[in-house]
């Protein structure tokens, strides 16, 4: 068991570190960072869904003052080959999606950039292009795998037998849509090129969520040794997933500086372009059956999934997982399917894979607990497992049923109806749901070191190659690090975002404070260790955590219970969600303050999901039609009222050195599974797609 941490700062509500330099503007971020002479890059977008490119003419655009170079996949720098489809930019004539980059023009400015693209003129030999997604497809196909590594079905007894045997029955097919990450600060990257060619080296100013991971991918496209690039991201405007992963944009930002010799080359990615090649969350069809006893007892449960995929490149998401860990039940089964399609590659968005494979079992659970008569959360008790359904492994700490619980007395759900459609407040139904959120601790024992140095007077220096994408990793590590050390939070420095720091894991899976804290608390042990509580300065030590076996042992999960109060007006429909709560179970709190924003955030984003995102996609064209802000809806604050975050006491000694669990995600996995949930007790309506859209209710509503 892991040594505990002596504590006086994890646990404070400490304001964050790098607030005063962000609300300031005050601090950089990658497109701000100070370069000499940049240039700017705008990219040409395929007009076409599949083909290939026959011919760029680009005089017009060469033409023009301040124009630098225009690349083309006829003229580009070469690329290593084989390593990753998506980032071999310019490298071939094929075209495989609508708004793939064709050319890229640089320039002295930006306004020149871009006029100048829209006058780079490309012919194309067009194919016939294949954009749908649907269940009776004669092409499915089962990947090998799903994100990251997850085997792609499971089975466990005979689930089609048991539902066929089931006193209670539920079978139906649930919709997610295609969404895309919309951060703040979109996708920016700033390169220059120093030195000869044979030796010369790499900067990289990028939003990214994980420094190490660009690097990494950079190097190995160009052909370089690690060691020849340098990624810096100290500030990052928001992720939400999709700046975890490279993208083709940062490959085609080094490439114009490659060909400019030594000239810095910036390129903002325009929130249209983000719809194209910075990932988005696949669509999933989710056919969903649950088998039960008269009392509600599961007796079997399957959840079988389709969803599409990039035809020049697999990402499979791991829609399934939710089913097979959350309830306990004799016969189980997932599948995945996938549609390979003429479509940009689908990445990581906000839990990826237990975000829509949430929406579907938890949907089925409450139509479940209608069937047989039982209080939702009643039945999800029920339904509580004493060990991990899908490993057979004991949990480290599962206390769901206590989020439920605590989530009901606080939300005040012993006065909710019964019956659905049974409250109605003037020209508005009025109705109550819950759902409940899983999301696994993910550790990498090994993959993130840290480095502690003593400065003399009292400081210490802690570095780590990890990002804070907006998320308070910067506040949480300094508090972790001055425990560890059991020094005042102020005596910390703290050093982040750069690959000449020791590496760090990637800012995603809720996993950045298990990993990176955890490496903290190694380095700042062994350094006790050989210096005592008396160091000199100058005395430095650097280690990385590692493996404790618990992860063999245990089963290691977040939780929580999210309830939604809804709105639904008689006459047009319209929808209003004037309060969400949810109680969640995330073993120690490292800093409340930013801890709360996390999971409010993912709330709200979770009510995006319910009511306002989807990406339209134009099948004639194979393209996104609402690709910017004003049609993408996202909500306001305006959009619910009361949004509270609560959490338990939970104690769990086997998660990390800190005890903590991840809360960037867990906040918006059962959201919109409890808003649909909501609709349906307010009007009768059982909704099984989302966004969940005013057409959907007002049938019935006017009934």
């Amino acid at each position: 068991m892991n040594r505990s941490l002596r504590t006086h700062e994890v646990g404070v509500d400490h304001e964050r570190v790098d607030g005063w330099a962000k609300v300031t503007g005050t601090g950089p971020y990658a497109y701000e960072q100070p370069v000499s002479q940049p240039s700017y890059l705008h990219p040409v977008q395929s007009t076409v869904a599949r083909g290939r490119v026959t011919e760029v003419d680009a005089r017009a655009a060469t033409a023009l003052s301040g124009v630098l170079t225009v690349l083309t996949p006829f003229n580009a720098p070469r690329l290593q080959h084989g390593h990753d489809a998506e980032l071999e930019v310019l490298q071939s004539d094929e075209v495989w999606f609508r708004g793939q980059i064709v050319a890229a023009v640089v320039a002295e400015t930006p306004e020149v950039a871009r006029q100048a693209a829209d006058l780079v003129r490309v012919q194309y030999r067009t194919s016939p292009h294949d954009v749908i997604l649907s269940v009776d497809r004669d092409d499915l196909y089962k990947p090998e795998s799903v994100n990251p590594n997850h085997p792609t079905d499971s089975l466990a007894g005979d689930p089609d037998a048991a539902f066929d045997d089931a006193a209670r029955a539920v079978e139906a097919t649930y919709t997610t849509a295609m969404t895309h990450n919309n951060p703040l600060e979109p996708h920016t990257t700033v390169a220059v090129w120093h030195g000869d060619d044979a030796t010369a080296t790499l900067t990289v100013y990028d939003s990214t969520q994980g420094v190490h991971t660009i690097g990494e991918a950079i190097a190995t496209m160009f052909g370089l040794t690690p060691d020849r690039v340098r990624v810096v991201a100290p500030y990052v405007g928001g992720g939400f997933g999709s700046k975890g992963r490279p993208h083709p944009h940062e490959i085609l930002t080094v490439l114009a500086a490659q060909r400019l010799k030594g000239r810095p080359v910036k390129f903002a990615v325009t929130r249209q372009q983000m719809f194209s090649f910075v990932g988005y969350r696949t669509p999933t069809i989710q056919r969903m059956r649950l088998a039960a006893d008269v009392d509600g007892r599961l007796t079997g449960i399957s959840n079988d999934i389709v969803e599409l995929t990039a035809r020049y490149k697999e990402f499979a998401e791991q829609t399934g997982i939710p089913t097979r860990t959350m309830y306990a039940a004799t016969n189980r089964r997932t599948t995945h399917r996938l549609a390979a399609l003429d479509v940009p590659v689908p990445s990581w968005m906000r839990a990826p894979g237990e975000c829509p494979g949430m929406f579907a079992p938890e949907v089925a659970m409450d139509e479940l607990a209608e069937a047989c008569g039982v209080d939702p959360i009643e039945l999800r008790i029920r339904n509580e497992p004493e060990t991990d359904p899908d490993t057979g492994k004991p949990y480290s700490s599962r206390n769901f049923v206590a989020c439920l619980r605590e989530g009901a007395r606080r939300f005040g759900w012993a006065d909710r109806p019964p019956l659905a459609r049974s409250r109605r407040d003037g020209d508005w139904w009025v109705g109550t749901g819950v759902a409940g959120s899983t999301y696994p601790v993910l550790r990498r024992p090994g993959a993130s070191a840290a480095s502690v140095r003593y400065d003399g007077d009292g400081r210490y220096v802690v570095s780590i190659g990890a990002a804070d994408l907006g998320t308070g990793a910067w506040t949480a590590l300094t508090q972790i690090a001055a425990d560890a050390l059991t020094v005042p939070f102020s005596d910390i420095d703290m050093r982040i975002g750069d690959t000449g720091l020791p590496p760090a894991t990637v800012a995603g899976g809720s996993s950045g404070t298990t990993n990176w804290g955890s490496a903290i608390v190694a380095a700042a042990r062994r350094f006790r260790e050989k210096y005592g509580d008396d160091p000199d300065a100058g005395d430095e030590y650097t280690a990385a955590a590692t493996d404790d076996g618990h992860a063999e042992r245990f089963a290691m999960h977040a939780y929580g219970a999210q309830f939604a109060e809804v709105l639904v007006n008689v006459d047009t429909g319209e929808i209003r969600v004037p309060r969400l709560l949810g109680v969640f179970a995330i073993g120690r709190v490292i800093n409340p303050r930013t801890a709360r924003s996390q999971l409010v955030g993912g709330m709200t984003m979770g009510l995006s999901m319910a009511l306002h995102e989807k990406s339209v996609l134009d099948e004639r064209f194979g393209f996104v039609v609402n690709h910017d802000l004003a049609e993408y809806h996202i909500p306001t604050c305006a959009d619910v009222p009361s949004v509270e975050a609560h959490w338990i006491t939970e104690h769990d000694p086997y998660v990390n050195p800190m005890g903590s669990k991840g809360i960037g995600e867990i906040g918006i996995v059962g959201t919109a599974a409890a808003i649909a949930n909501a609709v349906h007790h307010a009007t009768g309506v059982r909704v099984r797609e989302v966004p969940i859209t005013n057409d959907a209710v007002l049938l019935t509503s006017h009934q």
